[in-house]
């Protein structure tokens, strides 16, 4: 489970189910993308965001600590208004996560210290993502590469695969396939950040597909439920896989790039989690 958190609450969960596919290419890996948000001004954050830079003078120390909180299950995260009866301290969002835990290892842990609890590894690690404007490089990302991958922000889904089509003409002459040639793109493009495992960018350039495959249309994007469009926010980079531990698990997961798409309008909850649209492309075999 991974979560994007500003004033608006994103929140991913993958399982893997040998069974199931997801949207873009089935791999087995289900995959869904939840929202859910406040507005501006609000009991809990700042009506204004914190700097980005620190203040040149000393200023007087603000306590950035929510006002209010909530007890999250200890097995997938949500929120765990049950506790276990012995305890006290161990939360769960129902029945099913709390035997779940007691069979892992809490039957044990149950009445000894928070601090020799043990972490039965259901969630992935938990890290801070730092959050930095991209810096783009002339000499790597110049502006026949943009239009290359359909990246200016009049561009649609499906003129950007009208620019793919062109793009093969011109790799045949140079004896370079599309998916060579668009892979390599990709590669450039996030050698600038390395270390990036998101790339964010709502109402602006869509998202850079490691492949010229499986590539959605604009049809391939649903409505929200309130019936407004769909357009693209951000995108979960291949990167972020080398930090969630995946080998360990009895089938690992994997993607190319995840690309996460969400109302335009954002529109109102209410108290209840909106599902929205993800689009999972893997990494083609012909690179």
């Amino acid at each position: 489970m991974f979560t994007w958190e500003l004033l608006k609450h994103l929140q991913r969960a993958c399982k893997r189910a040998a069974s199931c596919k997801g949207n873009g290419s089935g791999s087995g890996l289900l995959i869904a993308v939840f929202r859910n948000q406040l507005p501006r001004k609000n009991d809990t954050y700042s009506y204004n965001p914190p700097p980005e830079e620190p203040p040149l003078e000393e200023l007087p120390s603000v306590n950035l600590q929510l006002k209010c909180g909530a007890m999250l299950c200890r097995v997938c995260g949500c929120l765990g208004p049950s506790t276990c009866s012995k305890c006290h301290k161990a939360h769960y969002c129902s029945k099913d996560h709390q035997i779940k835990d007691w069979k892992a290892g809490h039957k044990v842990s149950c009445l000894q210290p928070e601090d020799v609890i043990p972490d039965h590894k259901f969630l992935f690690p938990e890290y801070e993502i730092v959050r930095e404007h991209e810096e783009l490089d002339s000499a790597i990302v110049n502006d026949t590469e943009q239009e290359d991958l359909g990246k200016n922000e009049d561009t649609t889904t499906d003129e950007a695969s009208e620019l793919l089509e062109d793009m093969s003409l011109e790799m045949m002459a140079k004896h370079e396939t599309p998916e060579d040639r668009i892979f390599q793109i990709f590669k450039e493009r996030i050698s600038l950040e390395p270390e990036q495992v998101i790339r964010y960018c709502r109402n602006g350039e869509g998202p850079i597909w490691i492949s010229g495959l499986n590539v959605p249309q604009d049809p391939d994007i649903p409505n929200c439920q309130c019936g407004s469009k769909r357009v693209f926010e951000f995108q979960v980079m291949p990167q972020l896989l080398a930090h969630l531990n995946v080998d360990s698990l009895g089938e690992s997961i994997d993607w190319g790039t995840l690309a996460i798409y969400t109302c335009a309008v954002n529109c109102d909850l209410g108290n209840h989690y909106a599902e929205e649209f993800i689009w999972k492309q893997d990494i083609s075999n012909s690179v």
